[in-house]
Protein backbone atom coordinates (compact mmCIF):
# COMPACT_ATOMS: atom_id res chain seq x y z
CA UNK A 1 0.00 0.00 0.00
CA UNK A 2 2.95 2.14 0.54
CA UNK A 3 3.24 3.18 -2.97
CA UNK A 4 -0.45 4.40 -3.20
CA UNK A 5 -0.47 6.54 -0.26
CA UNK A 6 0.44 9.66 -2.23
CA UNK A 7 -2.75 9.16 -4.01
CA UNK A 8 -4.49 9.00 -1.36
CA UNK A 9 -3.30 11.60 0.69
CA UNK A 10 -4.26 13.69 -2.50
CA UNK A 11 -7.99 12.49 -2.90
CA UNK A 12 -8.54 12.95 1.01
CA UNK A 13 -7.37 16.85 0.49
CA UNK A 14 -9.13 17.34 -2.69
CA UNK A 15 -12.65 15.97 -0.85
CA UNK A 16 -11.67 18.17 2.07
CA UNK A 17 -13.73 21.23 1.03
CA UNK A 18 -16.71 18.51 1.17
CA UNK A 19 -16.52 17.49 4.71
CA UNK A 20 -18.19 19.07 7.88
CA UNK A 21 -16.75 17.85 10.47
CA UNK A 22 -15.46 19.73 13.50
CA UNK A 23 -12.15 19.19 15.20
CA UNK A 24 -12.23 21.15 18.30
CA UNK A 25 -8.45 22.48 19.12
CA UNK A 26 -7.56 22.03 16.31
CA UNK A 27 -9.34 24.29 13.38
CA UNK A 28 -11.91 27.06 14.86
CA UNK A 29 -14.52 25.57 12.54
CA UNK A 30 -15.42 22.89 10.69
CA UNK A 31 -12.88 21.54 7.51
CA UNK A 32 -15.24 23.25 5.16
CA UNK A 33 -15.51 26.11 6.61
CA UNK A 34 -13.60 29.28 4.93
CA UNK A 35 -11.39 29.89 7.73
CA UNK A 36 -10.21 26.29 7.95
CA UNK A 37 -9.68 26.28 3.81
CA UNK A 38 -8.06 29.39 4.24
CA UNK A 39 -5.70 27.80 6.21
CA UNK A 40 -5.23 24.58 5.29
CA UNK A 41 -4.52 26.63 1.48
CA UNK A 42 -1.80 28.71 3.54
CA UNK A 43 0.00 25.43 4.81
CA UNK A 44 -0.15 23.82 1.12
CA UNK A 45 1.48 26.96 0.09
CA UNK A 46 4.38 26.86 2.10
CA UNK A 47 4.99 23.14 1.63
CA UNK A 48 5.13 23.70 -1.97
CA UNK A 49 7.63 26.37 -1.43
CA UNK A 50 9.41 24.47 1.34
CA UNK A 51 9.80 21.62 -1.47
CA UNK A 52 11.02 24.26 -4.12
CA UNK A 53 13.42 25.28 -1.53
CA UNK A 54 15.09 21.39 -0.70
CA UNK A 55 16.04 21.44 -4.03
CA UNK A 56 18.58 24.01 -3.14
CA UNK A 57 19.28 23.26 -0.04
CA UNK A 58 18.72 18.92 0.48
CA UNK A 59 19.15 17.77 -2.79
CA UNK A 60 22.43 20.30 -4.12
CA UNK A 61 23.95 21.47 -1.08
CA UNK A 62 23.16 25.34 -1.80
CA UNK A 63 22.50 27.69 1.46
CA UNK A 64 20.79 30.63 -0.17
CA UNK A 65 19.60 32.99 1.93
CA UNK A 66 17.44 35.18 -0.60
CA UNK A 67 15.09 32.85 -2.02
CA UNK A 68 11.89 34.97 -0.77
CA UNK A 69 13.32 37.17 -3.29
CA UNK A 70 11.58 34.65 -6.33
CA UNK A 71 8.36 34.26 -4.13
CA UNK A 72 7.64 38.17 -4.22
CA UNK A 73 8.58 38.63 -7.64
CA UNK A 74 5.66 35.88 -8.23
CA UNK A 75 3.33 37.83 -5.98
CA UNK A 76 3.99 41.48 -6.48
CA UNK A 77 4.57 40.61 -9.95
CA UNK A 78 1.20 39.20 -10.78
CA UNK A 79 -0.47 41.99 -7.92
CA UNK A 80 1.10 45.10 -10.26
CA UNK A 81 -0.04 43.06 -13.38
CA UNK A 82 -3.68 42.43 -12.45
CA UNK A 83 -3.90 46.11 -10.45
CA UNK A 84 -1.45 48.66 -11.78
CA UNK A 85 -1.63 47.36 -15.83
CA UNK A 86 -4.50 46.03 -16.04
CA UNK A 87 -4.08 42.54 -17.59
CA UNK A 88 -6.10 39.69 -17.14
CA UNK A 89 -5.10 36.82 -14.62
CA UNK A 90 -4.37 34.55 -17.44
CA UNK A 91 -2.08 36.92 -18.52
CA UNK A 92 -0.51 37.85 -15.81
CA UNK A 93 0.07 35.14 -14.28
CA UNK A 94 2.53 33.65 -17.07
CA UNK A 95 4.78 37.04 -17.02
CA UNK A 96 4.88 37.08 -13.33
CA UNK A 97 6.38 33.17 -13.85
CA UNK A 98 8.63 34.12 -16.29
CA UNK A 99 9.80 37.31 -14.46
CA UNK A 100 10.54 34.69 -11.88
CA UNK A 101 12.30 32.34 -13.84
CA UNK A 102 14.61 34.95 -15.68
CA UNK A 103 15.25 37.04 -12.24
CA UNK A 104 16.44 33.33 -10.77
CA UNK A 105 18.27 32.66 -13.83
CA UNK A 106 20.43 35.78 -13.73
CA UNK A 107 21.04 35.90 -10.29
CA UNK A 108 22.18 32.48 -10.51
CA UNK A 109 24.70 33.53 -13.02
CA UNK A 110 26.59 35.48 -11.00
CA UNK A 111 25.67 34.09 -7.10
CA UNK A 112 27.01 30.67 -8.32
CA UNK A 113 30.39 32.08 -9.63
CA UNK A 114 30.88 31.78 -5.61
CA UNK A 115 30.38 29.14 -3.04
CA UNK A 116 30.15 28.48 0.28
CA UNK A 117 29.38 31.39 2.93
CA UNK A 118 29.84 33.50 0.08
CA UNK A 119 26.89 32.24 -2.58
CA UNK A 120 24.72 32.58 0.67
CA UNK A 121 25.67 36.65 1.40
CA UNK A 122 25.46 37.05 -2.02
CA UNK A 123 22.15 35.78 -2.42
CA UNK A 124 20.87 37.51 1.01
CA UNK A 125 22.23 40.68 -0.84
CA UNK A 126 20.80 40.52 -4.27
CA UNK A 127 17.21 39.84 -1.57
CA UNK A 128 17.88 42.87 0.55
CA UNK A 129 18.10 45.08 -2.31
CA UNK A 130 14.67 43.76 -3.48
CA UNK A 131 13.44 44.29 0.21
CA UNK A 132 14.00 48.10 0.04
CA UNK A 133 12.76 48.41 -3.82
CA UNK A 134 9.65 46.67 -2.40
CA UNK A 135 9.73 48.73 1.01
CA UNK A 136 10.50 52.50 -0.90
CA UNK A 137 7.36 52.12 -3.16
CA UNK A 138 9.95 52.03 -5.96
CA UNK A 139 8.18 53.65 -9.46
CA UNK A 140 4.61 53.61 -7.14
CA UNK A 141 4.21 50.28 -7.76
CA UNK A 142 4.51 48.26 -4.93
CA UNK A 143 2.42 50.31 -2.50
CA UNK A 144 5.50 50.73 -0.21
CA UNK A 145 5.09 49.62 3.33
CA UNK A 146 0.94 49.07 3.21
CA UNK A 147 0.97 46.82 0.37
CA UNK A 148 -0.92 46.73 -2.37
CA UNK A 149 -4.64 45.16 -2.13
CA UNK A 150 -5.27 43.32 -5.76
CA UNK A 151 -7.66 44.44 -7.69
CA UNK A 152 -10.26 41.52 -8.00
CA UNK A 153 -12.19 43.22 -10.49
CA UNK A 154 -10.23 41.53 -13.25
CA UNK A 155 -10.43 38.20 -11.80
CA UNK A 156 -12.35 35.10 -12.80
CA UNK A 157 -15.30 34.95 -10.56
CA UNK A 158 -14.48 31.92 -9.01
CA UNK A 159 -11.50 33.17 -7.72
CA UNK A 160 -13.39 35.98 -5.82
CA UNK A 161 -15.04 36.21 -2.19
CA UNK A 162 -15.39 33.93 0.78
CA UNK A 163 -17.99 31.21 -0.83
CA UNK A 164 -15.36 30.89 -3.30
CA UNK A 165 -12.30 30.00 -0.79
CA UNK A 166 -12.65 26.18 -2.09
CA UNK A 167 -11.15 26.81 -5.70
CA UNK A 168 -8.15 29.02 -3.95
CA UNK A 169 -7.72 26.05 -2.10
CA UNK A 170 -7.99 23.71 -4.30
CA UNK A 171 -5.28 25.84 -6.45
CA UNK A 172 -3.04 25.26 -3.62
CA UNK A 173 -3.25 21.82 -3.79
CA UNK A 174 -2.69 21.78 -7.69
CA UNK A 175 0.38 23.96 -7.04
CA UNK A 176 1.79 21.86 -4.22
CA UNK A 177 1.72 18.46 -6.61
CA UNK A 178 2.74 20.51 -9.06
CA UNK A 179 6.17 21.12 -7.10
CA UNK A 180 6.34 17.31 -5.56
CA UNK A 181 6.38 15.87 -9.49
CA UNK A 182 8.43 18.34 -10.49
CA UNK A 183 11.03 17.41 -7.90
CA UNK A 184 10.99 13.98 -7.48
CA UNK A 185 10.87 13.25 -11.39
CA UNK A 186 14.36 15.92 -11.47
CA UNK A 187 15.44 13.98 -8.30
CA UNK A 188 14.81 10.50 -9.93
CA UNK A 189 16.38 11.49 -13.70
CA UNK A 190 20.19 11.94 -14.05
CA UNK A 191 20.26 15.40 -13.58
CA UNK A 192 19.02 14.41 -10.24
CA UNK A 193 22.06 12.29 -9.66
CA UNK A 194 24.67 14.77 -10.56
CA UNK A 195 22.62 17.21 -8.34
CA UNK A 196 23.52 14.91 -5.25
CA UNK A 197 26.97 14.28 -6.52
CA UNK A 198 27.12 18.05 -6.19
CA UNK A 199 26.04 18.13 -2.79
CA UNK A 200 28.34 15.33 -1.36
CA UNK A 201 31.19 16.15 -3.50
CA UNK A 202 31.54 18.65 -6.16
CA UNK A 203 35.44 17.95 -7.06
CA UNK A 204 34.43 14.74 -7.95
CA UNK A 205 31.73 15.97 -10.69
CA UNK A 206 34.57 17.99 -12.25
CA UNK A 207 36.86 15.02 -12.39
CA UNK A 208 33.98 13.21 -14.80
CA UNK A 209 33.54 15.83 -17.06
CA UNK A 210 30.86 17.65 -16.22
CA UNK A 211 29.96 21.13 -15.80
CA UNK A 212 29.11 21.82 -12.01
CA UNK A 213 28.35 25.90 -12.77
CA UNK A 214 25.85 24.40 -15.32
CA UNK A 215 23.75 21.82 -13.13
CA UNK A 216 23.80 24.00 -10.10
CA UNK A 217 22.42 27.08 -12.01
CA UNK A 218 19.50 24.47 -13.80
CA UNK A 219 18.47 23.70 -10.03
CA UNK A 220 18.84 27.47 -8.73
CA UNK A 221 16.76 28.40 -12.23
CA UNK A 222 13.64 25.85 -11.41
CA UNK A 223 13.64 26.08 -7.80
CA UNK A 224 13.44 30.02 -8.24
CA UNK A 225 10.83 29.65 -10.59
CA UNK A 226 8.89 27.34 -8.82
CA UNK A 227 8.44 29.88 -5.83
CA UNK A 228 7.75 32.57 -8.05
CA UNK A 229 4.68 30.03 -9.18
CA UNK A 230 3.72 29.78 -5.46
CA UNK A 231 3.90 33.25 -4.89
CA UNK A 232 1.25 33.61 -7.86
CA UNK A 233 -1.09 31.32 -5.84
CA UNK A 234 -0.15 33.21 -2.85
CA UNK A 235 -1.80 36.56 -4.13
CA UNK A 236 -4.86 35.37 -4.77
CA UNK A 237 -5.21 33.65 -1.92
CA UNK A 238 -4.49 36.82 0.13
CA UNK A 239 -5.58 39.29 -2.33
CA UNK A 240 -2.59 41.35 -2.48
CA UNK A 241 1.11 41.85 -1.51
CA UNK A 242 2.45 42.99 1.31
CA UNK A 243 6.41 43.85 2.16
CA UNK A 244 7.15 40.90 5.34
CA UNK A 245 7.26 38.45 2.02
CA UNK A 246 10.31 39.89 0.90
CA UNK A 247 12.01 39.94 4.30
CA UNK A 248 15.22 37.51 4.64
CA UNK A 249 12.94 35.94 7.72
CA UNK A 250 10.80 33.91 4.93
CA UNK A 251 13.80 32.34 3.80
CA UNK A 252 15.09 31.61 6.67
CA UNK A 253 11.57 29.88 7.72
CA UNK A 254 11.70 28.11 4.59
CA UNK A 255 15.10 26.80 5.80
CA UNK A 256 13.72 25.25 9.43
CA UNK A 257 10.50 24.11 7.46
CA UNK A 258 12.82 22.16 5.29
CA UNK A 259 15.44 21.21 8.30
CA UNK A 260 11.98 20.11 10.81
CA UNK A 261 10.87 17.47 7.82
CA UNK A 262 13.99 16.40 6.55
CA UNK A 263 16.19 17.58 3.86
CA UNK A 264 16.81 15.39 0.78
CA UNK A 265 13.63 13.90 1.48
CA UNK A 266 10.52 13.18 -0.94
CA UNK A 267 7.73 14.08 1.67
CA UNK A 268 9.90 15.71 4.69
CA UNK A 269 10.10 18.97 3.50
CA UNK A 270 6.34 19.29 2.42
CA UNK A 271 5.13 18.10 6.10
CA UNK A 272 7.67 20.50 7.61
CA UNK A 273 6.46 23.44 5.50
CA UNK A 274 2.62 22.54 5.91
CA UNK A 275 3.38 21.95 10.01
CA UNK A 276 5.19 24.93 10.40
CA UNK A 277 2.57 27.51 9.02
CA UNK A 278 0.05 25.56 10.70
CA UNK A 279 1.71 26.34 13.95
CA UNK A 280 2.68 29.95 12.93
CA UNK A 281 -1.14 30.80 12.79
CA UNK A 282 -2.09 28.63 15.57
CA UNK A 283 0.27 29.88 18.09
CA UNK A 284 -0.66 33.15 17.30
CA UNK A 285 -4.24 32.36 18.14
CA UNK A 286 -3.03 30.39 20.89
CA UNK A 287 -1.00 33.05 23.07
CA UNK A 288 -3.54 35.79 23.20
CA UNK A 289 -5.93 33.19 24.74
CA UNK A 290 -7.74 33.58 27.83
CA UNK A 291 -6.01 30.33 29.40
CA UNK A 292 -2.20 31.64 28.50
CA UNK A 293 -3.35 35.36 30.09
CA UNK A 294 -4.25 33.39 33.54
CA UNK A 295 -0.52 31.82 34.04
CA UNK A 296 1.94 33.64 35.57
CA UNK A 297 3.62 36.08 33.96
CA UNK A 298 7.30 34.23 33.53
CA UNK A 299 5.14 31.77 32.21
CA UNK A 300 2.47 33.57 30.06
CA UNK A 301 5.25 36.23 28.57
CA UNK A 302 6.99 33.56 26.60
CA UNK A 303 3.91 31.65 25.39
CA UNK A 304 2.43 34.76 23.82
CA UNK A 305 4.91 35.11 21.32
CA UNK A 306 4.43 32.24 18.55
CA UNK A 307 8.43 32.68 17.25
CA UNK A 308 9.46 31.67 20.99
CA UNK A 309 7.13 28.65 20.74
CA UNK A 310 8.11 27.64 17.50
CA UNK A 311 12.08 27.57 18.24
CA UNK A 312 11.56 25.91 20.98
CA UNK A 313 9.89 22.94 18.69
CA UNK A 314 12.39 23.25 16.30
CA UNK A 315 14.88 22.41 18.93
CA UNK A 316 13.32 20.01 20.16
CA UNK A 317 12.57 17.90 17.01
CA UNK A 318 16.18 18.84 16.03
CA UNK A 319 17.62 17.05 19.27
CA UNK A 320 15.24 14.21 19.22
CA UNK A 321 15.13 14.25 15.43
CA UNK A 322 18.43 14.99 13.86
CA UNK A 323 17.12 13.60 10.11
CA UNK A 324 14.21 15.54 10.65
CA UNK A 325 10.25 14.40 10.78
CA UNK A 326 10.31 12.16 8.08
CA UNK A 327 13.08 9.77 9.41
CA UNK A 328 10.74 9.43 12.56
CA UNK A 329 9.31 5.93 10.73
CA UNK A 330 12.56 4.29 10.61
CA UNK A 331 13.94 5.33 14.31
CA UNK A 332 10.70 3.95 15.31
CA UNK A 333 11.23 0.81 13.04
CA UNK A 334 13.35 -1.17 15.82
CA UNK A 335 10.74 -0.60 18.64
CA UNK A 336 7.89 -1.91 16.29
CA UNK A 337 9.71 -5.20 15.76
CA UNK A 338 10.27 -5.22 19.63
CA UNK A 339 6.14 -5.21 19.73
CA UNK A 340 5.30 -8.85 18.42
CA UNK A 341 8.31 -10.33 19.75
CA UNK A 342 7.04 -9.37 23.61
CA UNK A 343 3.47 -10.96 22.78
CA UNK A 344 5.25 -13.91 22.16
Amino acid sequence: MRPWLPLVALVVFVFVPYVKVEIPGVFDGALNSPGTLQLLALCLVYGGLAAGYDLLYGRTGMLSFGHALYFAAGVYGTDILITKAGLPLWQAAPFALVGGAILAALIGAIALRTAGIAFAMVTLAFAQVGAILVARDFGGLTGGEEGLPLDVSGLPAFFVGVANTYTLYWLALAYLALVVFVVHRVASSPTGRVLAGLRDDERRIGVLGLDPYRFKLVAFTLSGTLAAAGGIVYTLLVSGASPHITSSELTLSLLVMVVLGGPGTRWGPVIGGMLYMYLDHRLTAFGTSSAVEALPGFLSAPLSQPLFVLGTVFILAVYFFPGGLAGLAGRLGPLRQLVPNRKR
